[in-house]
């Protein structure tokens, strides 16, 4: 089996790659920037450079591969479901082309919906045009990320995590790692075909209350949890130049999720996922408090 990573120094596709090559699989690895592996890596690797917005490098970088795991990348654009569209025509091409016949696919609880949640709209149409293809794709829809939380790191050290969902609403919560290892198992598996739907809940549905009283305790310091408006984030959304495309992707989203969402997969065995919240933040925040 020939096997294709996209993003593979990414939160989740990192892990991906590192359980293909414990599998004693030699992967093809499709990035912008081959340099980003690390050292140990590249000589266990196929590396590719690739802009997922360009099929033609798409099409090129994916001949003779059998299964590829596939993440639509962040982009630039003003709009980000154009963005979304350009990747997604990428995908097409290749699968077409190449006659790709297994696609594992990272999408997000609330592309169900199809319309109405900002950026996870964009991930829905990627699901919707991978179904049309008629080849054996899994979804992976998976929860809020442990790692979300980094990007308010520099508040969550000074005490404080800010959000506009509503704090007490609970939401599934799942490691990256957790992710991977149900991404490498499909991507290498036999033993499934057609289209399949995978939820990955994490180990509980957490409100950012709780997250709030996790983190005070991984950490040793009282981490509070303050709502804001969708305008106060309209707002600072503003003053870092965003489009208003782009600011009402990231609005929408929050409020989709916030206003009575319930995800289509319910939380069973199979979308149970083991890292905790608390063991992740002991390894990967506190560690940054201790440095």
């Amino acid at each position: 089996m020939n096997v294709a990573i996209t993003t593979p120094t990414g939160n989740v596709g990192r892990h991906v790659l590192r359980l293909v090559l414990q599998a004693g699989v030699r992967p093809r690895v499709l990035l912008r920037h081959p340099s980003a592996l690390p050292p140990g890596v590249r000589s266990r690797v196929d590396a590719v450079m690739v802009d997922q917005l360009v099929p033609e490098t798409v099409v090129e970088a994916t001949v003779g591969v059998d299964a590829l795991y596939w993440v639509d990348p962040p982009t630039s654009l003003p709009d980000p479901l154009e963005g979304y569209r350009q990747v997604t025509e990428s995908l097409v091409a290749a699968v077409r082309a190449n006659g790709i016949g297994k696609v594992v696919f990272q999408s997000s609880v609330g592309a169900e919906c199809r319309h109405g949640m900002g950026d996870i709209d964009g991930l829905a149409l990627t699901e919707t045009a991978l179904d049309a293809l008629g080849v054996d794709v899994v979804h992976l829809r998976c929860g809020y990320f442990f790692t979300n939380l980094l990007f308010d790191l520099d508040s969550i050290l000074g005490g404080t995590i800010t959000t506009a969902m509503d704090i007490d609403r609970k939401l599934p919560w799942v490691a990256p790692e957790d992710i991977a290892a149900v991404a490498t198992a499909r991507l290498l598996g036999s033993a499934w075909c057609g289209r399949h739907v995978q939820a990955l809940h994490g180990p509980e549905d957490l409100s950012f209350r709780e997250v709030g009283q996790v983190l005070s305790e991984a950490l040793d310091r009282t981490v509070v949890v303050r709502q804001v408006s969708d305008d106060d984030v309209r707002a600072e959304l503003e003053g870092f130049g965003m489009s208003p495309a782009q600011i009402a992707s990231i609005v929408d989203m929050t409020a989709g999720v916030r206003d009575g969402f319930v995800p289509e997969n319910p939380r069973d065995y199979t979308t149970t996922t083991p890292t905790t919240l608390a063991g992740w933040a002991r390894t990967r925040v506190k560690a940054v408090c201790e440095v």
